[in-house]
This record gives structure tokens, C-alpha cells and sequence, in this order.
């Protein structure tokens, strides 16, 4: 009875709210408008901020030429292993340039330096966004102990409204079967509340950001 009871109760609470509509509170919500304030200082130096306090590294180059340099130097100075690359324009930059590099996918599970390019840089979080569009798809991105992103200025945006909305134009007629968002290396504290780098990925990772705007 008392089941019963509680059950009609609800059940009139329903029925007097579907009669009696009360006013909505805020009729007009302006949904396009941003909830941020506006970036103070240009994309480029507010990305490397955001990714270095996430604990990324950030690497600007004025050319790809300079990019090149950059690259050959870290490799020498940190003997860093031989660069795992799938993505064929990067791969003909790297030949071109004589730097080494692995493209077999037989090889990939002893790949230590995996090296991509990205979608989209979200200044305001130093965020990369990538896709399975790409051409190394989904695994270069997470397998490789120190993973190495290659960006320039003219994929930078203010925040990931802007980043949704220019990945939905790039891919109008089909779009990605994955879209990811990556802010800084891998990490983890669930382990005794010790922060552990490189659980779920990369715990390296590198955005050398490449000047496109000459």
C-alpha cells in the first residue's frame, strides 16, 4: 500500500508540472559566443606556455630548413634512436634531408621515437588534436616511448571550438572515424597517488612548431 501510495504521489507531481509549465528562467542563451576571455598574447607563444606547463617540450623553427637542423642536433645530443615515420610527406622531408628513419610496420613494435603530424594546436590548453586521417592512423600516437609532433603556425587556434569547427570543414564528406585530443605526455597517479609518466603512452612528447606564415 505504502508502494503504492508513493508511487501516485510521484505520479500527480508529474501530471501538475506537464499542466502547470512554469516561465523558462533564461530565454535567451547566447550559445556562440565564448566563455573565455580573449588570448592576450599571439598563438604561438600561449600554445608553448599552455604545452610546457602540461609538461610537453616546445621547439619553434622559423623554415622547415631550420626545423631540419633542429632535429639533426637533438638526435645527436640526446642520442635519441632511429625515427619510426609512416607519413609520407614527412618521410620525404626526412629523405631529403638524409635523416634516417624506419616506415615498416614490422619494425614498429621495437619503435622507441615515433614522429607524426597533427590536425590542429589548441593555444589555449596547448592541446594537439590528431585523427585517424592521418596516414600512421591511430598507433603512432600511442606506442612509442617518445613521440615527436611536427605542427606549424597556420594550424594554431585559440581554443577546441575552433579546432571542431575547422576539423568538420577539412573532412565534410567524410569525417574521421577517431578524433583525439593529446595534452602533454602520458601520466598517471592512480598507483598510490605517485605521478608515473608514460603509463597509457608517450612520456616524451615534442611539438616542433614550424613558422608557415612567410
Amino acid at each position: 500500500m505504502e508502494e503504492s501510495t508513493s508511487r501516485e504521489k510521484i505520479l500527480k507531481k508529474v501530471r501538475n508540472a506537464l499542466i502547470e509549465k512554469s516561465e523558462i528562467p533564461y530565454p535567451v542563451i547566447d550559445q556562440e559566443s565564448s566563455v573565455y576571455n580573449e588570448i592576450p598574447e599571439p598563438l604561438d607563444v600561449a600554445f608553448a606556455e599552455a604545452l610546457i606547463n602540461v609538461a610537453g617540450k616546445f621547439v619553434f623553427s622559423e623554415s622547415e630548413d631550420e626545423f631540419i637542423a633542429t632535429l639533426e642536433s637533438f638526435i645527436l645530443e640526446k642520442n635519441w634512436p632511429v625515427l619510426f615515420c609512416y607519413d609520407p610527406v614527412l618521410g620525404e622531408l626526412l629523405k631529403k634531408n638524409g635523416i634516417p628513419f624506419e616506415s615498416s610496420w614490422s619494425a614498429f613494435d621495437e619503435a622507441k621515437l615515433g614522429i607524426t603530424r597533427c590536425e590542429f594546436l589548441i593555444a589555449r590548453t596547448g592541446t594537439i588534436m590528431v585523427s585517424s586521417k592521418s596516414a600512421p592512423g591511430r598507433r603512432i600516437n600511442v606506442f612509442p616511448e617518445i613521440h615527436l609532433i611536427v605542427g606549424y603556425t597556420s594550424q594554431l587556434v585559440p581554443d577546441l571550438k575552433q579546432a571542431f569547427s575547422q576539423i568538420k570543414n577539412k573532412y565534410e564528406e567524410e569525417f574521421p572515424s577517431m578524433v583525439s585530443l593529446i595534452t602533454g605526455p602520458s601520466r598517471t597517479a592512480d598507483i598510490e597517488k605517485t605521478l608515473v609518466m608514460g603509463a597509457h603512452g608517450p612520456r616524451e612528447l615534442y611539438v616542433f612548431l614550424i613558422d608557415d606564415t612567410t
